[in-house]
């Protein structure tokens, strides 16, 4: 894990269930090296955390607040969180 390597704990709120948003968000993370995961809320959001360097990581977060095209991204709430050195890969969690 080198310097700099950053961890992103995000929620998306508005119409991100339903509309393949978790998949966007997978296949952008993986086209930018990322590693981490992302998931459905009971509420409706989608939860996230992403690990990788920063440049990629914001990279994914522009991204997320457009979500794909079917998706309505209301609001994003971004927390900056310790690297945990995850291994490679990010995967949808259910």
């Amino acid at each position: 894990m080198s310097e700099s390597t950053v961890r992103a704990h995000i929620v998306v709120s508005g119409l991100v269930q339903g509309v393949c948003y978790r998949y966007f968000a997978m296949e952008e993370a993986e086209r930018l090296g990322l590693a981490g995961w992302v998931k459905n809320l009971p509420s409706g959001d989608v939860e996230a955390e992403v690990e990788g360097d920063r440049s990629g990581v914001e990279a994914l977060i522009k991204a997320l607040k457009i979500g794909p095209r079917t998706a309505r991204v209301t609001d994003v709430h971004i927390g900056w969180i310790e690297p945990k050195g995850e291994p490679g890969g990010f995967r949808i969690r259910y």
